[in-house]
């Protein structure tokens, strides 16, 4: 509905701007990436996405307009809401959030605060087509053996072994092994943990 808001910028803090707009002023939620990329100009023109909700009109601005394509595609995975897209947004750059979807790299995505195991293999599993669609990317090869790497993992955790032995060993044999299959990778953890 709002697809850009430009006027002078009043406010500014890492969450959230106003911009005055011909007298009036526009409260905007922004992300940490948009904040580093903010102007020292008075002027300010950013893209926005309203969101709107029973209780509530909610502004998101962004520099760029490929971060707010972004934002828009992790608001339509079921679980993740507004919050969690900026924060998303303002952990990890934009473009690596795109490359960790398309090489379905679990760990980057869940090594954001606030994202779960579940969440970050939902993410990946609902947008992994559509960001190798939109961005127009090859699917990576070394996707293969990060997703191998990752089920070996939570298997291994199921199985009662810490997370942080589990890696260790397993980081040596896909290394060692980097087209290891699933069950490979936990036999030979299971021999060495």
């Amino acid at each position: 509905m709002i697809a850009h808001i430009q006027g002078k910028l009043v406010e500014k803090t890492p969450t959230e701007v106003v911009i005055d707009c011909n007298g009036v002023g526009y409260q905007i939620n922004i992300s940490l990436h948009t904040f580093s990329l903010l102007p020292d100009s008075e002027h300010l023109k950013l893209y926005t996405f309203l969101q709107v909700k029973e209780d509530a009109h909610t502004l998101f601005g962004f520099v760029e307009k490929a971060e707010r394509e972004l934002f828009k595609l992790l608001l339509s995975v079921s679980g993740v809401g507004a919050s969690t897209a900026r924060t998303m947004l303002s952990s990890i750059a934009p473009q690596q959030i795109i490359q960790s979807i398309a090489s379905g790299d679990v760990g980057t995505i869940q090594s954001i605060k606030g994202i779960g195991a579940k969440t970050a293999q939902r993410v990946i599993l609902d947008l992994k087509d559509k960001v190798l669609k939109i961005y127009n990317l090859e699917e990576v090869s070394f996707a293969q053996s990060n997703t191998n790497k990752d089920e070996a993992l939570s298997a291994l955790e199921v199985l009662g072994f810490a997370r942080k032995s589990a890696e260790k060993v397993v980081d040596k044999i896909v290394k060692d092994d980097p087209n290891a299959t699933v069950e490979t990778i936990i036999k030979q953890a299971l021999k060495n943990l």
